[in-house]
Formats: structure tokens, sequence, C-alpha cells
């Protein structure tokens, strides 16, 4: 068999991108699977094109590397299978596993693991019939989730009383979908949780601001809610890296709200803290190393999502002719701009091709006292710079 890469990633976004960086550090040679032409990973390393959910496509990478690991987890379970036979692979050599991936991929099966486990998490119940038993056991307030897919507000809706239910009929009529309590939350908090044969552990606790349902912001909360993410990841019996993010009540109490079995935008700010990052400990998990004890100084990761550029135009050939220095790409001009007020501040750009608004293009990390507020000055001199 001619394994020519260490490491296959599923998906060629931004997060198989920094993954990549970090495993590229360890001298380690990745391939990537995207059905895009031009991705943020196929800028960096060698590249595969084709449907992630076709068995040829996904086996044809599978083949080629000794580990396998994913970029996000809307994969079929289904697909990767039929892809393992093909490639004649024995799962082993996928994280996360396929059973856990199968459990987070289902919401309404995540949380029946989660009651099951122990750990903390709101009551949810299949909406199914006439929902009449749905409503009588969750009541309202509630929320309504799709079972598959769902991602950054995608696929949830919220019906206070019966009357804003009736209105999500014809969505929920579908199918697939299950209501969840409603839960008045002080504030919303994020663990990103590594957990091998040997070793369990956590980075720091964050605390995150949501805008439209995207994340906007992560920085120290002050808490420590690893018990809990801690919790979630076993309750899926998985292996790997994982978001975790969860509820603070007024109580002090922790409730999971999702988890995630891969690097997480949440965990964007080890890039810059001094310590291991995210991305280092997944390869490391996926390529069965030893994981190191995460150890760092306060960071703020701020989100970078994309504005509309004029017709015809896009962040990689809009330009601005006022540079002190040169004709520069709106993008550059900016980041420019952004260092040259802001001189403490790390850059990511994902380098994507096409800039919508609410799509994430990058993100600044700033470290120390104050990187909040720091963090947040910096991205708008970038902004009102790259308008």
């Amino acid at each position: 068999m001619n394994q020519s890469y260490d490491l296959g990633f599923l998906g060629g976004g931004q997060l198989a991108r920094m993954s990549i960086m970090a495993a590229q550090k360890l001298d380690f040679h990745c391939l990537s699977l995207d059905p895009g032409k031009v991705t943020p990973s196929s800028l960096i390393a060698p590249s595969l094109q084709g449907e992630l959910s076709d068995p040829e496509k996904v086996a044809h990478l599978i083949i080629q590397c000794k580990y396998i690991t994913l970029e996000n987890e809307f994969i079929p379970v289904q697909t990767i299978r039929q892809a393992l036979i093909i490639a004649d692979r024995d799962p082993s050599c996928i994280i996360p596993g396929l059973g856990t991936l199968a459990t987070i991929q289902d919401k309404l099966l995540q949380r029946q693991a989660y009651d099951a486990y122990g750990a903390p998490s709101p009551k949810a119940v299949a909406l199914e019939g006439d929902y009449s038993n749905a409503i009588a056991e969750i009541g309202f307030p509630m929320v309504l989730k799709a079972r598959f897919g769902g991602y950054d507000g995608k696929g949830t809706r919220y019906a206070r009383t019966q009357e804003e239910f009736e209105t999500h009929r014809p969505l929920i009529d579908q199918g697939n979908w299950l209501a969840e309590e409603f839960v008045p939350f002080k504030r919303e908090l994020a663990v990103m949780v590594y957990r091998s044969q040997t070793q369990t552990g956590c980075f720091p606790t964050m605390e995150t601001v949501q805008v439209n349902h995207v994340c906007d912001q992560v920085f120290p909360s002050g808490t420590d809610a690893s018990a809990a993410a801690i919790a979630a990841v076993e309750a899926v019996q998985g292996y790997g890296l994982f978001g975790v993010e969860l509820f603070e009540l007024e109580s002090g109490d922790f409730l999971i709200n999702e988890i995630a079995p891969r690097p997480h935008n949440t965990g964007h700010y080890s890039q810059d803290w001094g310590g291991i990052s995210q991305f280092e400990q997944h390869v490391r998990l996926a390529t069965h190393l030893t994981c190191a004890t995460p150890v760092g100084q306060e960071t703020c990761m701020v989100n970078i999502l994309g504005i509309e550029l004029p017709s015809g135009t896009n962040e990689a050939n809009a330009t601005h002719t006022n540079s002190p220095l040169e004709e520069r790409t709106g993008v550059d001009f900016a980041r420019a701009e952004l260092l040259r007020h802001h001189s403490e501040a790390n850059f990511h750009w994902y380098g994507k091709a096409e800039s919508r608004p609410g799509r994430k293009m990058g993100h600044i990390n700033i470290s120390g006292p104050d990187c909040r507020n720091r963090a947040l000055a910096a991205r708008q001199s970038f902004l009102e710079s790259w308008k």
C-alpha cells in the first residue's frame, strides 16, 4: 500500500489549513480532499478535488494516508465506512471514531448520550406525530433544532408560544427535528478537550460572544467548566480533539450546548498564546503522539467576517491606491494598516477566494493585559481599511 502522506484531511477549509500548518512543523506530509479546486488548505499543501459524499473519492485519500482526520463532522458516516472497505483499511486509522461521529451527527442521539451518561445538558425530545407529546414534555419557550447538519445558527428556530410554534410547522413537517428546553443562560462558554487512550485534559475555559449565531469574540472566562466539557466527550465515547460549547447559568452551573469532534473556532486563540495550539494537539492525537499540557497567557480572538465587495471583485483583486508604499490588494493594504497601528496583533487570513457577508475569512489574536479591548480595536482598524 502506497501511503505517501502521514495525515489526510477530509475537508480543505481553514481548519484543515491551520492543522496542516501545525503538522508541517512536525515534519508531517499532509493531503486534503475537498469539492473546491482552490481551497485554503490547497494553497499550502497537496490536495485532491472531489465530493466528500463520494466513497470512491474518500477512499482515494484514505489509500494514500497513514492517518485520517476530519475538518468537519458533516461527512456521512456511511460514506466513510464504504470508503474504508474500498480502501481496505481498518477504521482505527480515523480520529474521531465512527461511532462517536454518528452520535454527534444526530443532535438527538447526542442529547440522549449526555442524559444516559449523566452529563449536564438541556432536555430534548424528537418532534414526531402531531408534536403534542413534545410540546407537553418541553413546554414553551422551546428551541427547535434540525437533528442533522445545523451549525452557526443554521437549522435552529425558537418557539416562545404555541402561535410561534405553528409558524414553523412547514419546516418541521419535513422531518428530523427535535424540541429542546430553552436555557436562560448567563453567558456562553467553550472548552477544547483532548482525549487519548492514556491522556485526558482541557485548554482553558473561554467566554464566547455570538453575533447572529456566529462566534464573534473569544476571551478568558475566569471560570472552569472543564469537568462538564470532559463529561460531554466521555458521554459520546470520544477520542481526539473536541470543541465543547456550554451555557453558564446564573446559579454557576454549566449545561452542554453542543460538541464538535475537531478543532474549533473558539480554540483559535491558542495559536498565539505561547503554548501548544489546538491544531498541534489535534495532529498529535490523530497520529497517536503524546499530547502536550496546554499552558499559555491570556489571549483574545476576534473573527473577521466577509464584507460585500464591489461587483466583479473579491478580496484577492480589490485594490487601494492610497497606500503610502505601493498599490496593494484590499486585504494586503488592510493588514499593513492593522499592523502599523497594532503591532502586537497576530493576523490570520484563510485564503478563501470569495468574500461574502457573514463568512469567516480570518481572525486576529492579541495576548496580554486588556487583550479583549485591544483585539476589538485591532479588528476595527482592519475593517476600516478593508472597506
